[in-house]
């Protein structure tokens, strides 16, 4: 009887037990059935910098040296091939953007000369930096006039003159081919109906320009270093940038009988726009307005509009096929390296 009665009460205790467990809230695991996420490391990420305007500008212009440095080897055996180099080239050549571009990067070539930047930093501590804003924007050639800017100047004259030679030789390449396809049949085929070239043309730089991984290493590698645009992309693949010998101090270009002269009021636009990028000024706002205005320059523009209708009107005119080779060897190319050169008048 003993044992029955410890039996039951043994029974009865478990059920209780039990039934507590079922009630009790489940305090050990998730209420989900998804397995609990581990923790993640959070890392502050540094914000790349955005480019500066003279910065976006140069790029191009070292763009556009990439597609020249590019048209040395590119093949000239079709109508497409043709096509292909005219596209790439008058790509830039809409409204101000070469002139924009040719004006930063020279300005970037200039700001390597800190003793020039000195001056022109104690002139802005002294009258204030609005004073020098002003002064360089509305007389350019007034940059010309600091003691340490020869030396700026003589780097501006001959990386222009480096980077005018490159054209000029592939223009002298295309020349070349315009009187060895005359031997070949299809670059003796009529053009006939130039509808859609001319339309393509009367287009020409309203696209966005690519700028292709090739061209943001080499920026990011030392388009800054002082060397012409040109330089960048010399086809010495195997030898590194930095060991590469600094041409820009040897160089003289000669177009006609006659070497470069650079006139005073742009080569001083370009030691202005070098000068404004180094001021320690509060309002960065005013400094891009007055770059803005410094990287005009109407002769240039008015030079290029005329490449622009010159070259239309040679593709009009051709009848073969060849005759295209001709167009972008004298216009397309020596045409905008005039343009280019120290003096456009």
């Amino acid at each position: 009887m003993l044992t029955t009665v410890l039996a039951i009460g043994s029974l009865s205790m478990s059920m209780n037990l039990a039934a507590q467990d079922n009630t009790a809230p489940d305090t050990a695991a998730p209420t989900s059935n998804a397995p609990a996420s581990a923790p993640v490391l959070q890392l502050d990420q540094a914000t790349p910098r955005e480019p500066t305007l003279i910065e976006r500008s140069a790029g191009e212009y070292a763009a556009y040296h990439s597609v020249i440095a590019d048209l040395h080897s590119a093949p000239i055996a079709s109508g497409r091939d043709l096509d292909d180099a005219m596209n790439r080239l008058t790509a830039f050549y809409g409204e101000e953007r070469l002139v924009r571009a040719w004006i930063a990067y020279a300005a970037i070539i200039a700001a390597r000369h800190p003793e020039y930047l000195d001056e022109v930093r104690e002139l802005a501590d002294y009258y204030g930096p609005e004073a020098a804003m002003t002064g360089l924007m509305y007389d350019p050639t007034y940059a010309t006039s600091f003691a340490s800017s020869e030396d700026a100047q003589a780097s501006v004259v001959d990386a222009m003159a480096a980077d005018s030679a490159e054209i000029m030789d592939v223009s002298v390449r295309y020349r070349a081919a315009a009187y060895d396809l005359q031997s070949e049949r299809w670059a003796n085929r009529s053009h006939g109906d130039r509808t859609d070239r001319l339309a393509e043309l009367s287009h020409m730089g309203s696209a966005p320009i690519d700028m292709t991984d090739e061209v943001l290493m080499t920026l990011s590698g030392g388009f800054d270093q002082g060397l012409p645009a040109s330089a960048l992309f010399d086809r010495i693949e195997s030898v590194p940038l930095s060991d590469r010998p600094s041409v820009a101090p040897q160089l003289t270009l000669t177009v006609g009988e006659a070497a470069p002269d650079p006139d005073r009021d742009r080569i001083g636009r370009i030691l202005s726009v070098a000068a404004l990028q180094s001021l320690n000024n509060d309002d960065p706002s005013r400094t891009d307005q007055v770059v803005e205005a410094l990287l005009s320059d109407p002769v240039v523009e008015r030079c290029l509009a005329w490449v622009r209708l010159d070259l239309q009107q040679c593709v009009a005119a051709g009848h073969f096929m060849y005759e295209d080779s001709f167009c972008i060897a004298e216009h397309a190319l020596m045409d905008v390296s005039r343009c280019l050169g120290s003096s456009a008048n």
